[in-house]
C-alpha cells in the first residue's frame, strides 16, 4: 500500500515540475499535452475524479477567448495539483506510520 502512495506522490511531484516549467516557458502546447494527458491519467491513477474532470473540461470547454483564459484555466489546474499533492504526502505519511506501527518491536 505505502509503495503505491509513495509512487502516486512521486509521479505527481514530476508532473508539477514539468507544468511549472512549461508554466514559466509559455508553451502552449505542452501545457495543453500535459492537462489533457498526464493530469487527466495521474487523477484517475489516484481516485481524483473532480480533478480529472477540471483537466479535461481546460481541453473540452474550448476553444478559449484567449491566451490569457486558457493560462488562467491551467493555473487553476496547478492550485487544484498543489492541493492534491498535500492530500497524497498525508496518505504517504499515515501509509509510513502504520508501516512503522505493524514493524515495531513488540507487535504482534
Amino acid at each position: 500500500m505505502s509503495d503505491n502512495v509513495e509512487s502516486l506522490q512521486l509521479g505527481l511531484e514530476d508532473l508539477l515540475g514539468e507544468m511549472y516549467f512549461a508554466r514559466r516557458s509559455g508553451d502552449l502546447g505542452r501545457l495543453a499535452l500535459l492537462a489533457y494527458c498526464e493530469v487527466r491519467r495521474w487523477a484517475r491513477v489516484a481516485g481524483e475524479q473532480v480533478l480529472a474532470d477540471q483537466s479535461s473540461g481546460l481541453i473540452h470547454n474550448s476553444p478559449h477567448a484567449d491566451r490569457d483564459e486558457f493560462i488562467a484555466g491551467i493555473d487553476a489546474l496547478i492550485d487544484e495539483l498543489e492541493q492534491a499533492r498535500a492530500r497524497v504526502v498525508q496518505r504517504t505519511r499515515a501509509a509510513s506510520e502504520s508501516d512503522f506501527a505493524s514493524t515495531a518491536p513488540g507487535t504482534c
